[in-house]
């Protein structure tokens, strides 16, 4: 899948796992954000390995310049995660069409519930649809750390 719907002009998002830049996506996780700092380049290159993933590139020059995973079996469920957005790319809703293209991609699978957790970015997500646990209460956790 490519597309450029929702993106500012020049941007495209694609799913094409060859165009990810593994090395760029691991140094913006595991140095700049508060749920993936340190992690090893081999665990995040299992991620990606084992993940529908989103790229968002700069169409003159290529460049990659946000990221995300969805953790999916394509037709009931998905877990939206690792989504990143390059300080030189912030503010231009590239991190709200990247949320959007993640839905509109499972869609048509009839997946029924998309995930993501987010300490700072509720109203983006929003934008795109999301929206807080209706009975949280109901959900639970198994957490092994690291």
């Amino acid at each position: 899948m490519t597309d450029t719907t929702g993106l500012p002009d020049g941007y495209e998002i694609s799913t094409d796992p060859g165009r990810i830049d593994a090395e760029r996506v691991h140094r913006w996780l595991s140095t700049d954000t508060y749920w993936a700092l340190g992690r090893s380049r081999e665990k995040q290159d299992r991620a990606i390995a084992g993940s529908l993933n989103f790229g968002v590139y700069d169409m003159v020059s290529g460049d990659q310049v946000a990221y995300a995973r969805v953790i999916t079996d394509r037709t009931t469920f998905a877990w939206l995660c690792d989504v990143y957005v390059d300080p030189s790319a912030r503010g231009k809703g590239i991190g709200t069409a990247l949320a959007g293209a993640v839905r509109e991609e499972l869609r048509p699978h009839g997946v029924r519930r998309i995930l993501l957790a987010t300490h700072d970015a509720q109203g983006m997500y929003a934008k795109a649809g999301f929206a807080p646990l209706e009975r949280p209460e109901q959900w639970m956790a198994l957490e092994f750390g690291g």
